[in-house]
């Protein structure tokens, strides 16, 4: 049967602002670099107020956003369920999903009053990202945000580890997955952020349940879940609750595991200048590849070239230009 959507995600909808900072701007503050923390509204009022943001760039954003966005700009068809307020923000990320063709939950004229969740990403010279959030409404994630219409006409229901942080959209969460599993429709899940894993890992196994069919880690997300300290025995353990994973390992590429085999994904030499939203395209090529009809391998070159792009240059995302170009490498 013929689904409409590839990927349907769900997650935090944040407006990213972009700009480079200095390592003793992060000292200054108090900031822990290379970690996504979550602010009130004052502290992040105070670091705006610090930085020049007239330089700054704006995108709709959020980890499995920039993910879905991904898949629909190398030709995939995506969905996203998620919360903005009806404030200039929300209406900026509307229209931003749509300039990216990605279809989405949001109504313009149904919007709450509240504001829109917000990320300061702050990039250092050694292109170290460094984020901090202020999830506003997102934070009220719920089941509410759930289009159930569209996980089941969807190949793929694709999970955002940073929504763990509430008990409502913890909830969403788990009812988004069972939606899913009960209409054979497969779900992947993210880990987000090695925090998530370390303050949230059995939160996570409640939502893991019996198992996903596919999880997206990095190196230390994958050994903090399973306990284990090297990438060996952490791959071992994954497959207890994973049918397939990716594991990223930053400059040297990425571990596959197929259902049968481990295959190495080799990276591409790049020059670093922002690492934000690298593991979030890896991950969004990655479920493209695979629900066009590209092998595991084939998909991971897909996403290894597109996550390589993605930390030469600034943002979290590619042009529509620079993802047709990408996947025309992938062509035999």
């Amino acid at each position: 049967m013929t689904k409409k959507y590839d990927v349907t995600g769900i997650g935090n909808a944040l407006v990213d602002i972009e700009f480079e900072v200095s390592d003793p701007f992060l000292d200054k503050y108090g900031i822990e670099k290379g970690l996504m923390t979550l602010v009130d509204e004052d502290r992040q009022g105070e670091l705006m107020s610090a930085i020049n943001t007239k330089t700054s760039k704006l995108q709709c954003g959020g980890s499995a956003a920039n993910s879905i966005i991904a898949v629909s700009q190398f030709g995939g068809k995506s969905y996203y369920c998620c919360k903005v307020a009806n404030d200039e923000l929300g209406r900026f990320f509307i229209e931003d999903m749509k300039e990216a063709g990605v279809n989405h939950n949001l109504d313009p004229f149904k919007l709450e009053e509240g504001i829109t969740g917000k990320c300061l990403v702050m990039v250092t010279a050694d292109a170290e990202r460094t984020m901090n959030t202020f999830l506003g409404i997102t934070e009220k994630f719920s089941t509410s945000q759930i289009n159930e219409e569209a996980i089941k006409d969807s190949k793929y229901l694709y999970i955002e580890g940073y929504l763990i942080t509430s008990e409502n959209a913890k909830e969403a969460m788990m009812s988004a997955k069972k939606i899913a599993e009960e209409n054979n429709v497969k779900v992947a899940i993210t880990f987000s952020d090695p925090a998530m894993v370390k303050y949230f890992g059995e939160s996570f196994k409640e939502v893991i349940g019996s198992g996903v069919d596919m999880l997206f880690a990095n190196e230390e997300e994958a050994m903090l879940y399973t306990g284990k300290d090297n990438l060996s025995e952490a791959g071992e353990e994954l497959k207890k609750i994973a049918k397939h994973f990716v594991i990223t390992q930053g400059k040297n590429g990425a571990l596959i595991y197929d259902g049968e085999t481990f295959i190495d994904i080799a990276p591409y030499p790049t020059v670093a200048v922002d690492t934000n939203g690298a593991g979030d395209m890896f991950a969004g090529a990655f479920m493209y590849g695979i629900t066009n009809g590209h092998s595991y391998a084939s998909s991971g070159k897909l996403a290894s070239m597109a996550s390589s792009k993605i930390v030469s240059q600034f943002g979290p995302r590619l042009s529509w230009e620079e993802a047709k170009a990408v996947l025309s490498r992938l062509q035999p």
